[in-house]
């Protein structure tokens, strides 16, 4: 199914090397005319790294989207039952909110209209960027990927000599599994190799 004419939430999560990764794929959405609503944790807007400041990817993203970034719980609410999305996407989504997400803790706006699209039986996708996958967030993971309505763009080890329990999706399928997960379908294969020696 394609995005055209579909609202799809957008939430990032605090991987901040992986936002350069993201912009391109919010940016293939719209031009493939979705709309697309931004949703941010505290941390993204907030905190700035060697990527860049919160609020220079705040600008970026909101100048990509059209729209203006949600960046609180009460805000995303409405998503749920006020102002339905088609579809919400995580991306990138930290091993913190995997954990989060996992055992039911809703304490970010990109978790509460995670949350709010679930219960309308609409599809969330998570781009998972996370050095814990293979590690103690292994359970949770494992607990997002068998659970109904929720997709994953195909993830692999991104460097699994240094950093051996590290997955990071590819981010350059994320249109293609918002297009399948729309019909409730997770593209194959979902573990893929990434690491290229």
């Amino acid at each position: 199914m394609k995005v055209e004419g579909k609202k799809i939430g957008f939430g990032l999560t605090a991987s901040h090397c992986t936002y350069d990764q993201v912009l391109p794929e919010i940016v293939k959405l719209v031009e493939n005319g979705a709309e697309v609503v931004p949703i941010v944790t505290w941390t993204v807007k907030n905190t700035t790294t060697r990527f860049g400041s919160g609020e220079e990817w705040i600008e970026k993203i909101e100048r990509a989207t059209g729209n203006k970034v949600i960046d609180n719980i009460v805000d995303a609410e409405p998503l749920g039952p006020t102002y339905p999305l088609d579809c919400m996407v995580i991306a990138p989504m930290t091993g913190n909110s995997i954990s989060k997400m996992a055992n039911a803790l809703t304490d970010s706006p990109v978790l509460m209209a995670a949350k709010a699209t679930m219960r309308n039986h609409r599809p969330v996708v998570l781009g998972i960027s996370t050095n814990d996958a293979l590690g103690l967030n292994g359970v949770n993971l494992m607990r997002l990927i068998a659970a109904k309505d929720i997709y994953f763009i195909p993830f692999g080890q991104d460097d699994p000599y240094n950093k051996p329990k590290s997955m990071v999706a590819d981010m350059t399928l994320l249109l293609e599994t918002v297009e399948a997960a729309l019909e409730h379908k997770q593209i194959q294969p979902v573990l893929i190799e990434r690491y290229k020696k």
